[in-house]
C-alpha cells in the first residue's frame, strides 16, 4: 500500500504480515531494549544493592545504550548476506547467555561487559524487528503495536520488579530477561531468510534518492533529540512549578499510562486515515506540548504538557518511522534507523544539560527542543 493513501481494510496488513512475523516484530523489539525500558527500577537496585554511584549507573546504561546502537554496524555487512534467521538465532543465544553471566557476576566491570554484549545482541534483534515491520502493508499500525509491546513491558517491569528485587535481588531482572528470550526463540521461524520490500505500486517504484533518504534519517534524528531532552529535565520542570517529588512521580506515573493509551490509538486510527494527517497531528501537539513547558509552568500547565507530551511521543514515533520505511528499497534505511533512534537518545540529554547550564537555562533548552521538532517535521515534508 503506498504510505500517502487514504486509508487500509483491516485485513492488508494480515496478508502482507502474517501472525507469526507480527509476533516476532512486536515480542522481539519489548524483550530486546527491556533493561532500557525497566530502568528506574534497575537503576534504585543498582544504587541500593551494588552501592553504585551516580556516575557509575549512568556509564552503565550507557553501555546498554550503546550496544543497542553499536549492533548497526556489523549489520551494514551481514543484512545482504546471511541468513536473517541464522543471525536472529545466534543474537538470540547470545542474549540469553550475556544475561545469565549479568545475573552470576559480581563485579562491575565484568557486568559492564557483559551488558553490552547482551545489548550488542538485542540490538542486533531490534535491527531485524525494525526492518521487517516496514516490510508490512500498513507500517504505521505495525510500529504502533511495536512501540505498544515495550511500553507494556516496562510497565509491567516497573510494577513488578521492587517486591522480586526484594526477595531475589538485582540477578532477577536478567534471568526474566533470559528466560523471556528463551520463549521467545520459536518466533524466529517466522522471520524472512532476507529484506522483502511491501508491495507498492507502479508510480511508487522509483528508487527514493540519497537525499530524500538523508532527510528522513535528521527527521527521526531530531524527533528522538527533542523528545529525549525534555523528557530528561521534565523532573526539574516540575520543582520550577513547585511541585513536589511525590507529585511530580505520580503526574508522570499517569503521563506513562497516557502514552500507553497513545500506542493503542495509533495502532486504531492508523489503517482509517491518511498517516500523513496523523503524523502531522502528532507534530502539533507534540510542539504544543513544549511550547506549554516554556516559562515556569503552572501546575495545571504542567500536568496538561507532561500528558500531551508523553501522548504524542508513543502517538507520533509509529507514523514517523513508517515515514521512513516508505524510503527504504533494500532494508539498510531501517538498518541505520535503529543507530539513529539510540544516537538522537543518546544527544538528547547532553545538549540539554549544555543548553540548560551554559545558554540560558530552562528555556534555552526547551526552545532547542521545539526547533528540533519543528525543523523534524519540515524535514519530513520533502517525502510526506
Amino acid at each position: 500500500m503506498p504510505a500517502n493513501s487514504a486509508s487500509a481494510p483491516l485485513s492488508a496488513p494480515d496478508v502482507a504480515f502474517p501472525p507469526g512475523l507480527f509476533a516476532a516484530v512486536v515480542i522481539l523489539a519489548a524483550v530486546s531494549p527491556g533493561v532500557l525500558m525497566m530502568a528506574p527500577a534497575v537503576a534504585t537496585q543498582l544504587h541500593s544493592q551494588w552501592q553504585l554511584s551516580t556516575l557509575q549507573i549512568g556509564h552503565l546504561f550507557s553501555c546498554e545504550l550503546g550496544g543497542m546502537s553499536a549492533a548497526t554496524l556489523p549489520a551494514w555487512w551481514w543484512s545482504g548476506r546471511i541468513n536473517w534467521r541464522k543471525i536472529a538465532l545466534l543474537a538470540g543465544v547470545v542474549f540469553i547467555l550475556g544475561n545469565l553471566l549479568s545475573a552470576l557476576t559480581l563485579r562491575t566491570d565484568l557486568l559492564m561487559i557483559c551488558r553490552f554484549i547482551a545489548s550488542l545482541a538485542g540490538g542486533t534483534l531490534m535491527i531485524l524487528s525494525i526492518t521487517c515491520a516496514a516490510a508490512a502493508a500498513n507500517t504505521g499500525r505495525i510500529y504502533a503495536y511495536w512501540v505498544l509491546g515495550q511500553l507494556l513491558l516496562g510497565t509491567v517491569g516497573l510494577l513488578a520488579l521492587p517486591p522480586l528485587f526484594s526477595h531475589f535481588g538485582l540477578a532477577v531482572v536478567y534471568l526474566l530477561l533470559a528466560f523471556l528470550m528463551l520463549c521467545s526463540l520459536p518466533l524466529l521461524r517466522y522471520l524472512p531468510a532476507g529484506f522483502h520490500p511491501p508491495p507498492v505500486s507502479a508510480a511508487a517504484q522509483i528508487a527514493p534518492s540519497r537525499r530524500r533518504k538523508l532527510c528522513a534519517i535528521l527527521a527521526v534524528l531530531l524527533f528522538y533529540v527533542s523528545l529525549s531532552a525534555v523528557w530528561t529535565f521534565i523532573g526539574e520542570i516540575a520543582v520550577r512549578a513547585s511541585l513536589s517529588a511525590l507529585q511530580s512521580g505520580d503526574i508522570l506515573a499517569v503521563a506513562t499510562v497516557v502514552g500507553i493509551i497513545g500506542a493503542v490509538g495509533a495502532a486504531m486510527m492508523a489503517a482509517r486515515f491518511r498517516p500523513g494527517t496523523l503524523l502531522w497531528v502528532g507534530y502539533v501537539l507534540l510542539v504544543l506540548a513544549i511550547m506549554l513547558l516554556v516559562r515556569h509552568p503552572m501546575a495545571i500547565r504542567f500536568v496538561l504538557a507532561a500528558i500531551i507530551f508523553k501522548f504524542t511521543w508513543t502517538f507520533l514515533a509509529p507514523f514517523t518511522m513508517a515515514h521512513v520505511a516508505a524510503l527504504d528499497n533494500d532494508g539498510k534505511l531501517m538498518n541505520n534507523i535503529n543507530l539513529v533512534i539510540g544516537g538522537g537518545m543518546a544527544l538528547g540529554p547532553s545538549l540539554g544539560a549544555t543548553l540548560l547550564t551554559s545558554f540560558g537555562g530552562m528555556d534555552a533548552l526547551l526552545t532547542g527542543a521545539l526547533a528540533s521538532a519543528v525543523l523534524s517535521g519540515l524535514l519530513l515534508v520533502d517525502f510526506n
